[in-house]
C-alpha cells in the first residue's frame, strides 16, 4: 500500500512538473500577444506609404518629401524600403522617435513595366507591407502611388488587403495609366478588365483621389488623360469618396508630377493629417491650374 502511494505521489509530481513546463511558455506567449495587441491598438503611427512607377527607384520621391517638409514644417521621417527579387528586404534611413506620420517609400528590384510585372510588384509590396506592419505596429496608413505605383496599389487592394486588420484611410494615385496607353475608353486592356472584375475586394470605407497631369488636355506627355480617367471604372461607386483632380501648367509632365507644387499642396491638404474635410461622397472633379 505504501509503495502504491509512493508511486502515485511520484506520478502526480511528474505530471505537475510537465503541466508547469507547458504552462510557462503558454503564459509568456499569451502575455506577448496581449502586449503586441495593446501596442497595435494604442499606436499613434499613421505612415504615408509611397510606391514609385516603373523604372523608378526608392529615391523617386526625395524632392517631393523635401517640398512637403518645407510646406508643413513637420519634418517627416523618410524610410526607404527596397524589395529584391529573391525576397530580401533592405531598409535605408529610419523613422525618427516621436514622428507619428513618417513617409515610407517601397521600391522593387523588378521595377519593369507591363501587367505581369505589376502583379509581381504587388506581391513584393505585400511582403514589404507585412514586414513593416510587424516592425512598427501601425493600425492605419495613407497611400500614394505615382504612375504604375497606383496600379500596384490597386492590385494589392484587390488581392492582399483583406489579409490585414490594418486600414488604408486614403489613396492618391498620380498619373496612373489604368488603361495603359489606350486612348479610347471603349477598349479596355486585360489589366483594366481584371481590376474591374475584382473591384468588390476594395474596401468601401476608402477615400481615393485620382490626380492627372495634362500638358495639352490629352495627356501628360506620356500617359493619355483617358487612361488615367479609366480609374473611375475601378473605384467609383465602390469606395466612400472618389475625386478626380486635373493639374495643368508648370511641371504637369508625367515625370515631373511627384515634385509638382500643386500636387504637393494636394497631398498636404488631403493625405497628411490636417483639419481639411474630405470631399463629398460620390465622384467629384477639380481642375488645378498654375
Amino acid at each position: 500500500m505504501d509503495a502504491h502511494k509512493k508511486r502515485s505521489g511520484i506520478f502526480l509530481l511528474v505530471a505537475g512538473i510537465i503541466m508547469l513546463a507547458m504552462a510557462i511558455p503558454s503564459y509568456f506567449w499569451t502575455r506577448n500577444n496581449i502586449d503586441e495587441l495593446a501596442h497595435w491598438q494604442n499606436s499613434k503611427l499613421s505612415p504615408v506609404i509611397m510606391i514609385p512607377g516603373s523604372s523608378a527607384t526608392v529615391n523617386r520621391f526625395d524632392d517631393m518629401v523635401k517640398l512637403l517638409n518645407q510646406t508643413d514644417h513637420q519634418n517627416h521621417s523618410l524610410l526607404k524600403v527596397k524589395v529584391f527579387n529573391d525576397g530580401k528586404i533592405k531598409y535605408y534611413g529610419k523613422i525618427r522617435s516621436g514622428d507619428n506620420e513618417p513617409i515610407i517609400v517601397v521600391g522593387f528590384q523588378n521595377n519593369h513595366d507591363g501587367y505581369s510585372n505589376i502583379l509581381k510588384q504587388a506581391k513584393m509590396f505585400n511582403e514589404a507591407f507585412k514586414a513593416l506592419q510587424e516592425k512598427y505596429y501601425f493600425n492605419n496608413y495613407k497611400a500614394i502611388g505615382h504612375s504604375n505605383g497606383g496600379l500596384v496599389y490597386t492590385a494589392f487592394l484587390e488581392k492582399y488587403y483583406k489579409d490585414y486588420d490594418v486600414r488604408m484611410t486614403s489613396l492618391m494615385t498620380i498619373g496612373s495609366p489604368f488603361n495603359f496607353d489606350e486612348t479610347n475608353l471603349k477598349y479596355k486592356t486585360q489589366m483594366l478588365s481584371d481590376f474591374i472584375k475584382a473591384r468588390k475586394n476594395i474596401p468601401k470605407d476608402l477615400t481615393v483621389y485620382s490626380v492627372a497631369g495634362t500638358e495639352n488636355y490629352d495627356s501628360d506627355g506620356l500617359v493619355p488623360l483617358n487612361s488615367v480617367e479609366a480609374e473611375k471604372y475601378v473605384y467609383q461607386g465602390q469606395v466612400k469618396h472618389y475625386t478626380e483632380i486635373t493639374v495643368t501648367g508648370v511641371n504637369a509632365e508625367h515625370s515631373d508630377l511627384p515634385q509638382n507644387q500643386q500636387i504637393v499642396d494636394l497631398i498636404q491638404k488631403y493625405i497628411l493629417t490636417s483639419d481639411y474635410p474630405a470631399p463629398g461622397a460620390g465622384t467629384g472633379h477639380q481642375q488645378v491650374k498654375q
